[in-house]
């Protein structure tokens, strides 16, 4: 059984799932798609004990990275996100915060690709490149725990729109095929809705036909 802990909470515009990860009697934490100011999340997570070490970006679409900023602002954590997103995380019309009178802009500390390992205090997980929603988003796969993050690729019976800048309905198909794949008692962590399970998706998501 992992011994890494998850927290979720639902929040935002688009009811967006921000994560939290920290093993079990450690404080050193991961947060994956701040979905609202970061302020709020360190706050809560300092009264927690916890110390933010990392942010996971799944993709660049602005419900998912609006917290960033401000906690860059108060903690010095190192932000990955995918590479082939990287034109988008820097453009307020690409990342579409303009549509929320914003203009976010994003310089990762990381650009990561495909098979790229991510250590963060004792957490490690590997990089899998799942374009279709974006032509950059990443799914993190923490594969000794087998817990996969998967932004807005694979949902509960479902999979994320194709059809904002850089979408693509065939690799949206291939990305999710290929994750389904993984072993068939993978939890999935979505970035909107409920949670699922590889063996779940198999029998239940449209794309696995």
């Amino acid at each position: 059984m992992s011994d890494i802990k998850v927290g979720c909470l639902t929040i935002g515009l688009l009811d967006n799932n921000t994560y939290f990860l920290h093993r079990d009697g450690e404080f050193d934490c991961i947060i994956i798609d701040p979905a609202r100011d970061g302020d709020m999340f360190v706050t809560r997570l300092r009264e927690k004990g916890l110390q933010i070490k990392g942010v996971l970006l799944t993709h660049a679409h602005f419900d998912h990275i609006i917290g960033v900023d401000g906690i860059e602002m108060l903690v010095k954590a190192p932000v990955y996100g995918g590479k082939k997103d990287a034109p988008l995380y820097a453009d307020p019309e690409l990342n579409q915060s303009f549509k929320i009178n914003k203009e976010i802009r994003i310089k990762l500390d990381h650009e990561v690709e495909e098979g790229d390992v991510i250590e963060i205090g004792s957490m490690k997980c590997k990089v899998l490149e799942t374009p279709g929603h974006t032509a950059g988003s990443v799914c993190y796969y923490f594969e000794e725990e087998k817990l996969l993050f998967s932004g807005d690729t694979l949902f509960r019976e479902t999979y994320g729109r194709t059809d904002f800048e850089t979408g693509s309905e065939e690799d949206m198909r291939k990305s999710v095929k290929r994750l389904l794949e993984l072993p068939e008692d993978v939890k999935v962590y979505p970035g909107h809705n409920d949670f699922t399970t590889i063996e779940h998706e198999r029998k239940y998501n449209p794309l696995a036909y």
